[in-house]
Order: C-alpha cells, then sequence, then structure tokens
C-alpha cells in the first residue's frame, strides 16, 4: 500500500522507478509526497552466494592476500562479505584483508567498507573508476597484488590498466545482471514515458539504464521519449553520471543527482515538480503546470482524467497557440475523424477545472491555452 503522503508536491505525478535494489526505499520517499510510482526494474541482480567462481576466489584471496583492495560497489562488497559468512568463511577472508590498502570508487563503496570493519585509505570523489585508476597508477602499483571488486556489469578497463602498470590482478564480481523480473512491465513504462502517461523515470545504475533504452527502442517509442525529454515534459533522472552515460548516448535530456545517493535523487524529483522547475506557463487563471495526472493551476492541484490531461499538454506544449479539433483529435484515442468527440472532451475538461477559464475557445479554427504575457 503506498505510503500517506506528507505533502503534495508531486501530487498528479506518475513516477517510473527502472531499478531493482532499495526500489521500495525510493518509491515510498516519492509516495510520501503525493506520486504515483511504478517500478519497473529493467534488470534484476543475481546474488554470488552459491557461485562456485566466486567462492574459489575468495578462498584464493584467503590464501594469498592482496596488498590492495579496490571496492567499487557497496552492494557488491556487502555481498562478497554475505557469501563469505554463510559458507563459513568471513572470519578468515577478514583476517586476510586486514593489512590490505582499501580504495573506494565512492561513498557508497565506503560505508560497505565501513560497515565490514575495515578503513578505506582513499575515496574517489567522481565515483568513476577512471579516477581510481588515475590514483593507483600515481601511487605505484608495480609488483602489487591488488583485488578488484566490480559490479554486474564486470570489468570496466579497470583490470586492463593495473596490469599495464605492472600489477598483479583478481577479479571478483559478486553479483551479475540478469533479465528484468518482468519484461512486459518494463516495456508498459517505456510506452508511458513516451505517451504522457509518466512524469519522470528514475535511473540507478549504467546497465538498467542501457537496458531500460533498448525495451523502448525494441518497442518502437525512443524517439517519443526523446522529445518529451528534451521539451522538459519527461524528467529522466539519474543517480549520478556514470548511471547518465547511456542516457547521454541516446540523446536524451538528463538531469543527475548532486550527490550519488538514492536520496539525493528523491530530492531531486521532489525539487524539479515542488520547486518550479517543471515547465509552466502563465494562463489568465494563474500559472499553470501540467502532469500525467492532472494540473497545478496558480499552486493548486486539480485532478483529471487521463484524456483531459493529454487534452491540457497538447495545449500547453502549443504554448497558446491555436489547435484545429483534429489536431486535438490526435492525441484522443478513437477521436482522429471525430470532431464531436472532441469538444466534448473539452466539455469535460472545463468541467473538471471548475470554471476556470483555461481553455478558449476560437471560432471556426479549434481551441487555445489562455497563456498570458508573463
Amino acid at each position: 500500500m503506498p505510503a500517506r503522503a506528507l505533502d503534495s508536491a508531486l501530487a498528479g505525478c506518475t513516477i517510473i522507478v527502472a531499478a531493482d535494489r532499495r526500489s521500495v526505499d525510493l518509491a515510498t520517499a516519492l509516495e510520501r509526497r503525493g506520486a504515483v510510482v511504478h517500478r519497473a526494474p529493467a534488470l534484476s541482480i543475481v546474488t554470488g552466494a552459491d557461485d562456485e567462481q566466486l567462492l574459489a576466489r575468495t578462498e584464493c584471496v584467503i590464501e594469498d592476500p592482496p596488498d590492495i583492495v579496490v571496492v567499487t560497489t557497496g552492494v557488491g562488497f556487502r555481498g562478497w562479505m554475505d557469501a563469505a559468512h554463510e559458507h563459513g568463511l568471513d572470519e578468515s577472508l577478514s583476517d586476510a584483508l586486514r593489512n590490505a590498502h582499501f580504495v573506494a570508487r565512492g561513498p557508497k563503496a565506503h560505508g560497505a567498507i565501513q560497515q565490514a570493519g575495515f578503513t578505506a585509505d582513499w575515496v574517489a570523489e567522481s565515483e568513476t573508476s577512471a579516477e581510481v585508476a588515475e590514483y593507483l597508477r600515481a601511487s605505484g602499483v608495480a609488483g602489487k597484488r591488488i583485488l578488484v571488486q566490480h559490479h554486474g556489469a564486470g570489468s570496466d578497463g579497470l583490470d586492463e590498466v593495473l596490469t599495464e602498470a605492472g600489477a598483479e590482478v583478481l577479479s571478483i564480481t559478486v553479483y551479475r545482471w540478469g533479465p528484468p523480473p518482468n519484461p512486459e512491465v518494463v516495456r508498459r513504462s517505456a510506452i508511458q514515458a513516451a505517451t504522457g502517461e509518466a512524469d519522470a523515470v528514475l535511473f540507478t545504475s549504467a546497465p538498467g539504464a542501457a537496458s531500460w533504452i533498448a525495451v523502448a527502442e525494441e518497442a518502437g517509442v525512443l524517439d517519443g521519449i526523446r522529445r518529451r525529454s528534451h521539451a522538459g515534459r519527461l524528467l529522466l533522472a539519474s543517480v549520478g553520471p556514470i548511471t547518465a552515460a547511456p542516457l547521454h548516448a541516446a540523446d536524451l535530456h538528463t538531469t543527475i543527482a548532486d550527490r550519488g545517493r538514492l536520496g539525493s535523487l528523491a530530492r531531486t524529483v521532489i525539487s524539479h515538480f515542488g520547486g518550479g522547475r517543471a515547465p509552466s506557463l502563465p494562463t489568465e487563471p494563474g500559472r499553470v503546470e501540467v502532469r500525467s495526472g492532472g494540473v497545478v493551476v496558480g499552486g493548486e492541484f486539480i485532478p483529471l482524467s487521463r484524456s483531459a490531461a493529454a487534452l491540457l499538454e497538447a495545449l500547453a506544449a502549443a504554448g497558446g497557440r491555436v489547435l484545429s479539433r483534429a489536431d486535438l483529435g490526435g492525441v484522443l484515442p478513437g477521436a482522429e475523424r471525430n470532431a464531436h468527440a472532441v469538444e466534448v472532451a473539452v466539455a469535460r475538461l472545463r468541467e473538471a477545472l471548475g470554471g476556470r477559464e483555461l481553455v478558449h475557445t476560437v471560432v471556426k479554427r479549434g481551441y487555445r491555452l489562455a497563456v498570458t504575457e508573463d
């Protein structure tokens, strides 16, 4: 059951979380602000507790401890510690890592190192493997035995750089990316993002973002998503620059959270819709911001049916220009050639707006939003 809303900053917003890991926490934070949240993880996490290769490499680490341990993800490092515990290797592994020099790729990796009882000697500010590689090469790694814990996508070039610098590298992938739990849910989320049924899509990993984009392309809706993102009608928000890379490569306008954490990602969404950053227009009844589930007029949220919201979004996108009945029929299912259906939809929209003179009729031409000079 959705959490009770604490305020209405996200009222009328439908938000898609294209992530598996900790998506419940993120959804709860947004639902408390009035959003409707759909979880559509584009990938699943396959843990390695029973991975024979992981256990074999863990035993190898115990027999021949590393000089340096590179931790790239918090969830991966914690997963490794959990897997070692399940197989009775946790104490031996802790002893083997006790004197190692720990390097963290970011704050989440840093936190996992501390949680496991170790101390991070250095943390990359940019949260990138490139910065980790630069630091280690500058420190001198020739002849060093380096353990690199990778994320689900495997090595991202770090192993090769360290090997070329003369290090002996042992890689451990603690979890792998698997297929989405429900492919049809992911496909539906992409369609929602393209057609205006969603206001934002949130991403927490680069592989997940790449997978979601691939599904959107396969469904034939990537161009629609691109248009809405560039118009500001669809917020695509990423937890960090690495996660945003596949979105940028697909020419999708992307907002990056200030800090690489889920709390910062939630605040980014809340400040976008609740802080006046979403597209809006000055109109006679007040400033208007259209959302998938309604409209904010002069700071007041008015719920609308999906067809009414789609009609209003089309008028808002026109920016005050007149749209013909045929133009508006194109955004209403089954109304492409039915002028009467458009007239009925406009009448229902006006009724839902409670008498606010927001939609003007232009005789023999169509309808326009009552946009004024700002």
